[in-house]
């Protein structure tokens, strides 16, 4: 019986903490990382970013489920996650988030002083980012600014210095870009909800099939920005064709939203993901 209960509490917090979201920002963080180190750095580095990276989005996460424990309650879409149903109490939410975060800050300073310095500046944007969609439509940009802290923090856990930052600046505006897109994608299937609970997101502001215009706007410009790169920086004929795919997952997920968007925000994106870590390590010189 012991472990019975102890393997439900464990599906319980693995519900709750999403690890597998993990897939949108890992591969931008190693992309981050390689742009710098132009190779695979030592294994220990490797260890420390995913561990940190695991911190840090456990925390993100434990954190948004937190602040949007009430609105969950209210969404029939999001009922039945494990604070609004009741199968776990708000002081183990908090005791995942704390942990995670000392996981996340000590991988930080394990690695350089300077990630230990800026390592509360990710958290800060994704304690924010909840209240946006409270306040303005703008909220998906603040997500993507959010996000887009892992291609730099994977630089600079090479780097360990802020000197010289500008080279992962293409990957970094393709975040931003990237995500708040595909957070609109994501936002269409709270349409009514949001309009109903006066939230701010595009869809309900401006009805989906605007929206998921917009996004593709989006997803136009965050692919101009992976060309750029690849121009620049990664110019090769094998990078190219990972550059091409990229654009057919973008053009896929767009075909699709409107119909599917659930697979269009997580399948989708997460291939997308990996793809440009593989455009990174096939260009690298």
């Amino acid at each position: 019986m012991t472990m019975t209960l102890t393997a439900q509490r464990l599906r319980t917090y693995a519900g709750f903490i999403k690890l597998e979201h993990t897939i949108f920002s890992l591969p931008l963080i190693f992309a981050g990382l390689l742009l710098y180190t132009h190779g695979w750095p030592r294994a220990r580095l490797i260890v420390l970013v995913i561990l940190a990276a695991a911190g840090g989005r456990i925390t993100a996460m434990g954190l948004n489920r937190l602040i949007d424990a009430e609105i969950d309650a209210r969404n029939p879409r999001t009922q039945a996650r494990e604070l609004p149903r009741g199968v776990m109490r708000h002081a183990e939410a908090w005791l995942i988030v704390i942990l995670a975060g000392l996981l996340y800050i000590g991988s930080a300073a394990a690695i350089a002083p300077v990630c230990l310095w800026l390592s509360p500046i990710p958290v800060a944007l994704f304690v924010i980012y909840p209240y946006l969609k409270r306040w303005t439509v703008w909220s998906h940009a603040g997500l993507g600014l959010a996000w887009s802290m892992a291609p730099l923090g994977g630089w600079l856990a090479g780097a360990k210095q802020l000197s010289g930052v500008g080279e992962v600046g293409w990957l970094w505006l393709f975040s931003v870009l990237w995500v708040s897109g595909f957070d609109v994608i994501y936002a269409t299937m709270d349409e009514a909800f949001d309009r109903s609970e006066r939230l701010h997101s595009l869809p309900a502001r401006l009805g989906r099939r605007r929206a998921l215009q917009l996004a593709a706007v989006e997803h136009a410009l965050a692919f101009a920005c992976l060309a750029l790169l690849w121009r620049q920086q990664l110019y090769s004929p094998v990078a190219f064709i990972w550059l091409v795919g990229i654009g057919l997952m973008f053009v896929w997920q767009h075909a699709v939203a409107e119909r599917r968007p659930a697979f269009a925000f997580f399948q989708l994106n997460g291939v997308l993901g990996f793809l440009v870590l593989g455009l990174v390590i096939t260009g690298m010189r």
